[in-house]
Order: C-alpha cells, then sequence, then structure tokens
C-alpha cells in the first residue's frame, strides 16, 4: 500500500473485504464434526457470502479495526444414508462482539424430521468452532494489515503518534500480562482510543489531590453519596448512582492518581485506565487527565461526562476557578 502519511498524523483507511472472504474461507471451511454414534456428520463446504463492511484505520499512530459483515456458510453431511445440505447464517460478525454474542441460524435444506439430527450436531460440536475462530478475526485482521498503513517508528518525528505506535507494538511481561487480566478489561471486546484533556483550578495541588479522594468532598461534588468509595490502593469506588466505577490502582500523594474507571453502559468488565496528574503552577494546578482503553465511539460522551460532572462541579463547589 502506497502511503504519504506524514508522522502518521492523518487518517488512513484500508478496505479489507477481499482478504476477509480469503480468511473465512481458509479458516472455517472444512469443519467437521460426527455424532457420537456415529449416525451423523457434517462438514462446512464452502463460504457462500460475506456482506458488509471491514476496515482497518489509522490516525495519530493508533491502529484500530471496524467491521461488520453477515456470513453465510454451506454445509453437507449425512444422517445414516440419508444426504442432507443447508447453510449456517451468522447475521453480524462485528468489532464489538463477544464470542458467546453470535447468533448461527443453521437452515436445512428440504427438511424433514429424518434430517434433524444434523442440526443437532451442528450446534454441539460445530458452532464451538466457530465461535473460537471468528473471535480471533480481530486479532488476525490488525496483525496482516495494520502495518502497512502507518509508517515505522524511525521514520516518524511526531513525539506523540510515535508514542502510540510504541506502545501498540510493545511486548508485554508476565508481570504485565498478570495484571491486565487481574484488571477483567476484556480489551478483546472494544476496539479502544486514548483521550487527553487538561484543566486548571485555582488551587494547589494538595488540595486538588485530596478533593478527588476525600469521601466527604466526593460527597459534595458528586452531589451524593458514593454508592461506594475506598480511597486506597486496591480500593474501589463507584459514584453517580453507580453510574462510573472502577478502583484504585496507584497513588501518589499530591502527585497522581491512577484508577481503573467504566461509565456503567459500557460491557461488563471493560475499564478504560484514566491517570490524573497534579501538576502545580504558580497560582493554579493543571489536571491532566488521561484515559487510554476508551471504546472508540465513546470519545465525546467520556470526555463531556468528565468536564460537566468532575471538573465543572468541582470547581463550582469548591471555587476553584471559573466555569467556561
Amino acid at each position: 500500500m502506497v502511503l504519504h502519511n506524514p508522522n502518521n498524523w492523518h487518517w488512513v483507511d484500508k478496505n479489507c473485504v477481499d482478504w476477509s472472504k480469503s480468511y473465512f474461507s481458509e479458516k472455517l471451511v472444512g469443519i467437521s464434526a460426527t455424532s457420537d454414534d456415529g449416525q451423523t456428520s457434517t462438514s462446512i463446504t464452502k463460504l457462500a457470502s460475506l456482506t458488509g463492511d471491514v476496515d482497518v484505520n489509522q490516525r495519530k499512530g493508533k491502529v484500530i479495526s471496524l467491521y461488520d459483515v453477515k456470513i453465510v456458510l454451506d454445509y453437507a453431511g449425512t444422517v445414516e444414508t440419508t444426504p442432507v445440505t443447508g447453510t449456517i447464517t451468522i447475521p453480524e460478525v462485528a468489532y464489538d462482539t463477544d464470542e458467546d454474542e453470535y447468533v448461527f441460524d443453521i437452515s436445512i435444506s428440504e427438511e424433514t424430521k429424518e434430517k434433524l439430527p444434523a442440526r443437532a450436531l451442528i450446534r454441539q460440536k460445530i458452532v464451538p468452532e466457530l465461535r473460537k475462530k471468528l473471535s480471533a478475526f480481530g486479532h488476525d485482521l490488525i496483525e496482516t494489515h495494520g502495518k502497512d498503513i502507518q509508517h515505522p517508528v524511525g521514520e516518524n518525528r511526531s513525539q506523540f503518534t510515535s508514542s502510540n505506535q510504541t506502545a501498540a507494538a510493545a511486548p508485554k511481561s508476565a508481570a504485565t500480562s498478570a495484571t491486565e487480566t487481574a484488571k477483567k478489561s476484556s480489551t478483546s471486546a472494544y476496539n479502544t482510543t486514548t483521550l487527553r484533556l487538561e484543566s486548571a483550578f485555582n488551587t494547589t495541588a494538595a488540595e486538588l489531590y485530596t478533593t478527588f479522594l476525600d469521601p466527604a468532598r466526593v460527597t459534595a461534588w458528586t452531589r451524593s453519596p458514593p454508592v461506594k468509595f475506598s480511597p486506597s490502593e486496591g480500593g474501589e469506588y463507584a459514584l453517580f448512582g453507580g453510574n462510573v466505577s472502577g478502583k484504585f490502582v496507584k497513588l501518589i500523594e499530591n502527585k497522581s492518581i491512577e484508577m481503573l474507571w467504566r461509565l456503567k453502559d459500557w460491557k461488563p468488565d471493560h475499564f478504560a485506565d484514566l491517570n490524573i496528574e497534579f501538576d502545580q503552577g504558580q497560582g493554579e494546578t493543571k489536571a491532566i487527565v488521561t484515559w487510554k482503553g476508551v471504546p472508540v465511539g465513546q470519545e465525546d460522551v467520556t470526555r463531556q461526562n468528565f468536564e460537566e460532572y468532575y471538573v465543572k462541579s468541582i470547581k463550582l463547589t469548591f471555587g476553584f476557578g471559573a466555569v467556561l
């Protein structure tokens, strides 16, 4: 792919529908099963159709995949001596579909009572294999098509986009992997992105740090007692009636707060990593807020909620600055 995109800054879009057809033909065709009594057997014989969109995108050094397709598979087999053919339709294979959310509609050509064991066999033994193959698609798509839509790190002069590339490519240590497992961040559930915002408060770093962690102050600026609030490393919290929840990961007094953070309507167990740094200057303190792992499409609502219910509310409650 010919690429002219200085510092990997601009949006680059790559259509991968044709590749996806070949991918699913290779991965799904040939999956077969035989019943325990040996009387029924079925095998996927063909990718009959794949319709929809499959794209790999790059902007600001970050590669994401966006796809939503419908897949129809042909199968054939026998029940005792009776030939059976039909289709398996998967109405939606999307970038945000979990493994247990795929739907499989199994039809039998010229259906009769004698052919029904074929459908039961497909549901029992072939569908679980299909779920595994479909769940691997997003990872394989990025691995195959994510490299030629951005310039290598060595050719990138932008510190911001280079850091995004480096973070995405860096190998994870065993300790890091264990931590991520413990967080249950379910990164496979979403394509995610990084957000950053800064806000200045007319107070000291120590006062602002305390305002985010002192239960009495939190009750004041959230306008209601927290559902749960344990301001220590490993402690959990739930604010605004449970609409925001998470866990404190690392607290550096008057310097920074690192936490897991999620909105209630995100998929269960998916958390973003939220880090708030307090940078005290002359007469004011900047809160530098960074999220990693915000679901694509949730950027605006995440930023707006934080600005409205955290930043604006704290300023109004404690007089820490003008509200624009």
